[in-house]
């Protein structure tokens, strides 16, 4: 069977409770989270045998991470340990006409201090038949850089199939490179990239677009020149989110293989418990979809916009969805219904 492995920091995860903003905030629930590893628990979720590779704290925190990856059956043999502190990240959830915050606490955490060369990569990814990252890791630090461009590259000389979610997060890049300095690089190597056409193009450095999705006989001219840009690419896939409120939101899907623009109807996501990790969710969804049959593309992209969906109606940063909740979904049933 298929076995993919993620890269990534996870974080401790402090939230205020029933919408509170943080100046209301006497208490923070706590949890853990974060892009890539949620990928996993997904994976996990569905069956597919996924590691992941991050860098913890030697502490009683850095412990707690561990058993949470444990927690949810996702291997974690080659986690290596250093470094201060755990990142954390603090989250006020939003409710109708006001947003969610975010604000980060991951300056010198332990991914943060990661050096290049801290992982064999080689020796981790001899049973891997697919690797992900996400730009959050590059936007860390330099070394974090560094060590994700040492795992993109081990994992193409194995010919794995790398998959990367653009996950542009404009309070992490500090550390003196922009996106276009550091992104370009490591997508050169990258066969499956999630994100919009104008994050893509920001990344690699090129002028904004602001493409139509839904004018489909526009799109496949303006991903071609992802196409041109990242020599490995196969399939870049963009989730389709129409912002009604933060307790309102509109979900679909388009991906593109160079030869075919495939879609995925908008569906109403109402009320929304919490949309942090919905786009990880979309992610997993992909992953899952392409690593089962990588030929039915409009699966994959059905799977990863049902998950995305679904993910808003739990709380935390992960996807606990399971597969025939995804298939109810897909096949039309928004019911709800009672399970008895």
């Amino acid at each position: 069977m298929s076995k993919v492995v993620t890269f990534g920091e996870i974080m401790l995860r402090l939230s205020t409770e029933r919408h509170l903003r943080f100046s209301q905030a006497k208490m923070f629930a706590a949890s853990y989270g974060g892009g890539e590893f949620n990928v996993a628990v997904s994976l996990a979720n569905y069956g597919i045998p996924v590691e992941f590779v991050t860098r913890l704290p030697k502490n009683e925190i850095g412990a707690c991470a561990l058993k949470e990856m444990r927690k949810f059956n996702v291997q974690n043999q080659n986690v290596i340990y250093g470094g201060d502190r755990l990142g954390i990240y603090f989250l006020e959830t939003g409710a109708g006409t006001r947003g969610s915050n975010v604000v980060y606490d991951r300056a010198n955490s332990s991914m943060a201090t990661i050096e290049k060369g801290s992982i064999d990569w080689k020796n981790v990814l001899k049973d891997a038949t697919w690797f992900h990252w996400s730009g959050i890791t590059p936007a860390i630090s330099k070394s974090a850089s560094d060590e994700c461009m040492e795992a993109v590259k081990a994992a193409h000389q194995l010919g794995i199939t790398i998959s990367c979610d653009l996950n542009y997060r404009s309070k992490l890049w500090q550390y003196g490179k922009a996106p276009s300095e550091v992104m370009p690089q490591l997508l050169h190597y990258s066969n499956i990239i999630l994100g919009d056409i104008d994050t893509a193009y920001f990344m690699l450095g090129k002028d904004k677009v602001e493409p139509n999705y839904q004018d489909l006989k526009s799109l496949p001219v303006l991903y071609d020149r992802l196409f041109k840009e990242c020599p490995n690419l196969e399939i870049v896939a963009t989730t389709l989110r129409y912002s009604v409120s933060a307790s309102h939101q509109r979900i679909g899907g388009i991906l593109y293989d160079e030869k075919k623009i495939f879609n995925a109807d908008v569906k109403e996501v109402t009320p929304v418990v919490d949309r942090v990790g919905s786009g990880d969710a979309f992610m997993g969804g992909l992953v899952y979809g392409l690593v089962n049959d990588k030929n039915n593309k409009q699966r994959a992209l059905d799977i990863a916009v049902a998950a995305c969906c679904l993910k808003h109606t739990i709380s935390g940063d992960y996807n606990l969805i399971t597969l025939d909740e995804i298939e109810k979904l897909i096949s039309g049933d928004f019911s709800g219904k009672v399970s008895r």
